[in-house]
């Protein structure tokens, strides 16, 4: 940093600081995890909880937001593959009148 006589000032050092690391998710909450996550609507539910829930491991946070991009993403793809196949099938059975 200059000073406006133009001579150059030492900076504060940073005190050291390590990254702190969050608790593990262990391998049984992993299967409690997927197990919760194969089940119909409880997913959705828990898939929010742990995606937007402040006591959520980082970890499994990320993976719930991940998971909800994907679900989100099959969601827009089987509604655009049903209006394909819908409106050909339609187009179809007028053709036959």
């Amino acid at each position: 940093m200059e000073t406006p006589t133009g001579t150059v000032t030492p900076q504060a050092a940073r005190p050291y600081r390590p990254f702190q690391q969050s608790e593990e998710v262990t391998f049984g909450d992993w299967m409690v995890t997927l197990l919760l996550s194969y089940i119909p609507i409880v997913n959705l539910v828990m898939l929010l909880i742990w995606a937007f829930g402040s006591s959520t491991n980082p970890s499994k946070a990320n993976w719930a937001k991940a998971s909800l991009v994907w679900m989100v993403i099959g969601v827009v793809f089987a509604i655009l593959i049903f209006v394909v196949i819908g409106t050909a099938i339609f187009s179809s059975m007028e053709s036959f009148e």
